[in-house]
């Protein structure tokens, strides 16, 4: 049985290796790259499981790289920690509104990287024979593989937070999830947001939808649920 692949994109070789090391001592495959032209490449003939993608390359603007590699069917279920020394605020809800699934500050923890690293795969862990498309309706669709959500058979441009905020609420129909559950599924204990962001995204989302937000239910005091 293969090993987990881990593709390591970062202009400095004293944190590459660092990186590589670590992951390969918690027992992943590691592929590593110092420009982003070189990881578009080995992409074009061997998938990794996760990127762990350093921001400030050379040759590209880690957000750019992230943002385009989300875009393309092919690589957009690929899931992306982003490792840089910036550090703001609005650029780690960038990153993440980008596609991100984790966001990891220089200086870091290389046994945090780790853990992340198994955390962000765990999450996004999608079973052989898992359903990949959720009809709920007859009018809206949520495609798994395909990262689209579709009403009356018209794709609904989503950003990456909103898929992943109707994904979690399909996943479970009936199922009421408090604003902290959701925040927990989007951003685990690096939360960056107050709860009452979710409401945001949630009416946002509902607006996209047309007819079919009808099936986002609020429930007072409590969260959100999908039913139909």
């Amino acid at each position: 049985m293969s090993k987990t692949l881990v593709a390591i994109v970062d202009d400095e070789p004293d944190i590459l290796n660092l990186v590589a090391i670590n992951l390969e001592k918690a027992g992943f495959d590691t592929e590593k790259f110092e420009l982003a032209d070189e990881l578009h490449k080995f992409l074009d003939n061997k998938i990794p499981d996760l990127i762990v993608l350093d921001l400030m390359l050379p040759d590209a603007d880690g957000f750019d790289v992230c943002k385009d590699l989300k875009k393309n069917e092919k690589f957009a279920n690929i899931p992306i920690i982003m490792l840089t020394a910036k550090g703001d605020e609005t650029d780690r809800v960038l990153g993440l509104e980008f596609g991100a699934d984790d966001y990891v500050v220089k200086p870091f923890s290389p046994r945090e990287l780790v853990a992340r690293v198994k955390a962000v795969l765990r999450r996004g862990k999608v079973k052989e024979n898992a359903k990949q498309i959720i009809e709920i309706g007859k009018i809206l669709k949520i495609d798994l593989l395909k990262v689209q959500v579709l009403v009356n058979e018209k794709i609904v441009e989503t950003t990456s937070t909103e898929f992943n905020i109707i994904k979690l609420l399909a996943s479970r129909i009936g199922w009421v999830y408090s604003r902290n559950q959701i925040l927990d599924h989007l951003w685990g204990n690096d939360k960056i947001v107050v709860d009452r962001t979710i409401d945001v995204h949630i009416r946002n989302l509902r607006k996209k939808l047309g007819n079919a937000g009808k099936f986002i239910k609020n429930v007072r005091g409590v969260g959100y649920k999908m039913e139909e």
